[in-house]
């Protein structure tokens, strides 16, 4: 065997590479399949459970939903940590295999490309209606006020920022703390999603989790505007050259500290305008263009987007494979 290394380290890294290869295998070709129970339907479970009860437990929302947002990562790293550790007491290929699941899981990039897909194929099929009910399922953004224009827009935004919370982030902390590090951040995405809101009811209970989302996005969503613009530069040197310029231009206008880096790479790359004003729990929440020097999307975007991700993720696990594969020769 190639890898004759033999400490504790270098045979984590070792399975690391399979993992990573097999579970992004199983990610493109299953994506989210129904006839599984996803782990993000019992996070989400857990939250509604939970968020009752510690708001009880504490008279400040604030450290409430801190101490909430704090058991719940743990105990999503702690569920990931003893079934693999359990598993690897049966048999060490049992626990690699529980790995490939845990991780399988914790991506998402074929059913974020297929639900931006069948907002493509809803405007073909069914009109802008159809495309308003396809895309009300994965933004959080009012949908009956978007013309084809908004409805385009939130597509491609979501499948630039979905980049790197469903795929590129959870990567990340699999290679940089093993496969329950992924598990956790996978709460901490999913927190975010239900609590991490500015409005009355969460404004302060889910600042915590908004934060810490934040934080763990930090790294990758920069780390996406070099693999974005490889991908962009693979189909057009100058789509790279202009998907590079305009996130280090515009990247850092967006109010998320972080979405706007891949939303501003995507831009460029596509040649479209994304961002500006939009509705949320009946607020128009005035947000800034994102893009704007070049023109408003039209339908091909969608398209567009969907094929930059992929390949920008082929891009992302081929690097990974070269940093694990180098640690392990180290």
């Amino acid at each position: 065997m190639l890898f004759v290394v033999n400490n504790g380290a270098s045979m984590f890294n070792d399975q690391l590479l399979y993992i990573v290869i097999f579970a992004y295998i199983l990610d493109i070709i299953l994506g989210d399949p129904r006839w599984l129970p996803h782990p993000v339907v019992f996070m989400g479970n857990a939250i509604s459970f939970y968020e009752p009860r510690f708001r009880r437990l504490f008279k400040s929302d604030f450290f409430a939903g801190l101490i909430f947002a704090i058991f719940l990562i743990f105990s999503a790293w702690l569920f990931a940590f003893s079934i693999i550790k359990l598993s690897s007491t049966i048999h060490p290929f049992l626990s690699t295999i529980v790995e490939v699941i845990l991780l399988f899981f914790s991506l998402s990039t074929r059913t974020l490309a297929k639900a931006a897909l069948e907002v493509d194929k809803a405007f073909k099929n069914g009109g802008l209606d159809l495309a308003r009910l396809k895309v009300s399922m994965i933004v959080g953004r009012e949908v009956k006020y978007l013309d084809e224009t908004g409805v385009v827009k939130a597509a491609v935004e979501t499948v630039a920022e979905n980049f790197v919370d469903g795929f590129l982030s959870p990567l990340f902390f699999a290679i940089i703390g093993g496969i329950p590090a992924a598990f956790a951040y996978k709460m901490i995405n999913t927190l975010d999603s239900m609590v991490g809101y500015r409005n009355d009811k969460y404004i302060l209970f889910g600042r915590a989790s908004a934060r810490i989302d934040d934080l763990a996005n930090f790294i990758p969503a920069r780390i996406s505007v070099v693999i974005i613009s490889i991908a962009a530069a693979m189909i057009s040197l100058k789509r790279g050259k202009r998907s590079f310029i305009n996130a280090v231009r515009e990247g850092k206008e967006h109010k998320s500290p972080n979405s706007g880096y891949p939303e501003a790479t995507f831009a460029g790359a596509i040649g479209v305008k994304l961002g500006g004003p939009n509705y949320y729990h009946g607020i128009l929440v005035q947000k800034p263009y994102i893009g704007k020097n070049f023109a408003d999307p039209n339908i091909k975007a969608i398209k567009m987007a969907c094929e930059l991700m992929l390949l920008s993720s082929v891009i992302a696990i081929t690097i990974s494979i070269i940093a694990i594969f180098a640690k392990i020769i180290l």
